[in-house]
């Protein structure tokens, strides 16, 4: 049974200090805190003039775009940050950062080191047992410290017992 689609049109203020593009479908907010760049769907017909943008489309799939670019603001303007803690009973885990990657060393006693990919232009600072996961995008950031909690996942171990690992704490 197909259901009628309420269309709907909705417009976002960008605030001036903004630098905003869009072609192909392609938003590109630049701002203090940096450039996020998004693709949106063709079904969605999507307007730019004078720092105000329309969308034109299917209720559900205006306001995700709405969201999408409210959170584009917010990091161009003044970014995403995420604090996660390194804890380990025994065997101390070491961090390094190698190009786009973060090499953890030494978990559980693993001879053989774990990575993890850092995403888009996100910025990762190591304090002793402590890490800064920053960026632009909300996208980018949420999916680099999922990487990094993904690479340090134990498994078949008993979780109450084996505790070691790196845990998101703000």
């Amino acid at each position: 049974m197909n259901m009628a689609k309420k269309i709907v049109n909705k417009t976002i203020q960008i605030p001036k200090e903004l630098q905003v593009s869009f072609q192909n479908q392609n938003l590109i907010i630049k701002g203090n805190f940096g450039k996020v760049e998004k693709k949106f769907p063709p079904t969605l017909k999507m307007t730019l003039e004078d720092h105000t943008i329309s969308i034109n489309g299917d209720i559900t799939n205006a306001n995700t775009a709405v969201a999408h670019i409210k959170n584009m603001i917010n990091g161009a303007q003044k970014g995403y940050s995420k604090k996660l803690k390194v804890l380990y009973a025994h065997f101390p885990i070491s961090l390094t950062l190698k190009d786009k990657k973060i090499e953890i060393k030494n978990f559980l006693g693993e001879r053989i080191p774990r990575f993890a990919n850092i995403v888009g232009d996100t910025k990762v600072e190591i304090k002793g047992q402590e890490i800064i996961v920053s960026g632009p995008s909300k996208e980018d950031v949420g999916q680099t410290v999922a990487n990094i909690k993904l690479a340090t996942k134990i498994k078949q171990y008993d979780p109450r017992v084996f505790q070691d690992g790196i845990y998101e704490i703000e």
